[in-house]
């Protein structure tokens, strides 16, 4: 694998400086901060009460199955909503100007069983930089469960990956909270995309929130409640989180109209950062304010690829002055007109992407067999390969 500080970006061009001068005008036209937001405030806590109030119900009221498996799922929602939102704007430094509070906010993933620390480093550090460039977008990377990228090699089960991946989805929470983090700590300081080696306030952090996790999913549930019924609340929780994550970043990188560009390792030296941001990811369903609130904006994946570091809030108001900016520069520009529009492509790219690459084309090597069997015309090679 090639090493990352390979991997370059050409310098900014005229799309990116128009680009970013026209947002700044924006906020000086409009008075507005980037970050500290106050209706990030307000959204940040409807949604901590949304899954404060369906923990409670769910652990200490709940009588029924009917009521718990509802109850599971809204909290999967729930727990979806302040990863969209919370966490991933304090991961990307967009909540507020002051460090901690950022900080604190990417730990509400600690809480729900994942790591602020390991999501930094594999969502910012490697998506973030090297978008849907397989072998270094870690978002990307399924290992032998399915491939998203031409350039990922094919297994003959991939066939039926528009089909089996959707419920694998679910596990992907399953799969941080368990074995993601673990492996990911063993492994870390060895090679270019490996975490890099923490520092004693760095595990307070990791074994705390993991602590806190087990202790709010298992721990405290399993005092009034069957193993069974636990483990079943569990499931139903992590699969709607799950799926729900996962198809919100599919439908922004990996469908039909996103790019997947390669590094040629003889010149690793890729075009512009801003237009390859723009080539390799899409926005969804930008008309609708309700999808909007609960994604955090992550329906509007092209804003946020350029500008991370706004809070999401204001996505909406930005997306014209992108959308306008990629057509003055002839920049191109993709959206979903609708969540649907999205799911569809995403499912066209991953059957696509199942059936087995193409063989080179035997043209290209008809001088050579020509000349060397005496072949006069294509039909006799076609004739000598039956």
């Amino acid at each position: 694998m090639e090493s990352l500080n390979r991997i370059t970006f050409g310098a900014g061009d005229g799309f990116q400086s128009l680009l970013r001068t026209r947002v700044q005008d924006h906020f000086e036209a409009t008075g507005q901060e980037r970050r500290d937001a106050p209706a990030m405030v307000i959204k940040s806590a409807v949604i901590l009460a949304w899954f404060v109030l369906t923990y409670g119900l769910l652990v200490f009221r709940v009588g029924n199955t009917p009521g718990a498996i509802a109850l599971s799922a809204v909290l999967g929602l729930a727990i979806a909503a302040i990863g969209f939102n919370i966490q991933h704007d304090g991961g990307h430094g967009a909540y507020s100007r002051h460090r901690w509070i950022n900080r604190a906010a990417a730990m509400t993933l600690d809480l729900l069983g994942g790591s602020s620390l390991i999501w930094a480093h594999k969502h910012n550090g490697l998506h973030h930089t090297f978008t849907n460039i397989s072998g270094h977008d870690d978002d990307i990377n399924l290992g032998l469960i399915g491939r998203l990228s031409p350039h990922q090699p094919h297994r003959w089960w991939h066939r039926w990956q528009h089909l089996y991946l959707w419920p694998l989805y679910g596990m992907l929470p399953i799969k941080w909270q368990f074995f993601d983090d673990f492996a990911d700590l063993a492994g870390r300081g060895r090679g270019d995309h490996s975490l890099p080696r923490l520092g004693p306030a760095d595990w307070v952090v990791f074994l705390a929130g993991k602590a806190i996790f087990f202790s709010l999913a298992f721990v405290i549930p399993l005092q009034f409640h069957p193993v069974g019924a636990v483990i079943g609340c569990y499931l139903v929780t992590a699969m709607v989180q799950g799926v729900v994550l996962s198809v919100v970043f599919q439908l922004a990188h990996c469908v039909e109209e996103a790019d997947f560009p390669m590094a040629d390792p003889a010149s690793p030296a890729m075009g512009p950062w801003a237009g390859h941001q723009v080539a390799t990811t899409v926005d969804f369903s930008r008309s609708n304010p309700l999808l909007s609130w609960l994604l955090g904006g992550l329906n509007f994946q092209v804003e946020h690829h350029l500008f991370p570091q706004i809070s999401h809030v204001h996505y909406p108001q930005i997306s014209a002055i992108v959308e306008q900016t990629c057509r003055d520069c002839q920049v191109p520009f993709r959206t979903h007109p609708s969540f649907l529009a999205g799911v569809a492509s995403h499912y066209r790219w991953l059957r696509r992407m199942g059936q087995p690459p193409a063989v080179p084309a035997l043209p290209l090597l008809l001088p050579v067999i020509g000349e060397s069997a005496g072949l006069a015309h294509p039909s006799d090679v076609t004739l000598a390969r039956r």
